[in-house]
């Protein structure tokens, strides 16, 4: 009798890679949900979708470590699942105008210094240069995400708790400067492999 061989699983449908896939569906759900700005339920079932897909941004990273399921797919869909969340989230709530006034600003640099670093990325995989993810980098998206988290919740989350939108704006004013600082940490990293760069 032939005995065939067990089907070894796809490293594409891992758990790591998975809840990556989780937080790139979940992009288009919350930002559905924030075209009803007024509508205290859709607010609610928006932050409930964007605190889900933000434990995922740790979860992922754990299993990936823990269970050894680290794969070039998933290093490259992490940080753009990553950037697609917030980036979405800040475009929906400047369009609500919960985001607005010199707030505007926090937001700018957070998307700019975003693009910037993902092009040096980009430059630097040619020079086969990595430029690893720092620890106050690290601080900066918890940040994030958490001042996107009270602002997605907006004034509904002021039915439960008072000054929400004012904590989200404080906390993404202090994410914007953590994300100047990293920005340059990483421009001046960058910028030297691409001034040595015989090309």
């Amino acid at each position: 009798m032939t005995v065939l061989p067990l089907r070894r699983r796809s490293p594409a449908w891992t758990l790591a890679n998975c809840l990556t896939y989780g937080r790139l569906v979940a992009v288009p759900v919350v930002v559905a949900l924030l075209y009803w700005p007024d509508e205290h339920a859709a607010r609610f079932a928006a932050l409930g979708v964007f605190i889900a897909a933000a434990i995922t941004d740790y979860l992922d990273g754990y299993v990936a470590r823990t269970y050894d399921q680290s794969s070039a797919l998933g290093r490259m869909l992490d940080p753009i699942a990553d950037k697609l969340l917030v980036a979405a989230c800040l475009l929906m709530l400047v369009a609500d105008k919960t985001i607005h006034d010199w707030s505007l600003w926090a937001a700018i640099v957070i998307l700019c210094r975003e693009i910037l670093v993902s092009g040096l990325r980009e430059y630097l995989a040619e020079l086969k240069v990595s430029l690893p993810v720092s620890r106050v980098a690290k601080w900066k998206t918890t940040l994030q995400l958490v001042a996107i988290g009270f602002l997605v919740a907006g004034k509904a989350g002021e039915t439960i708790l008072p000054h929400t939108v004012f904590a989200g704006e404080t906390l993404l004013w202090v994410a914007a400067a953590l994300t100047l600082y990293t920005g340059y940490d990483y421009m001046k990293a960058g910028i030297r492999h691409v001034i040595d760069d015989p090309r």
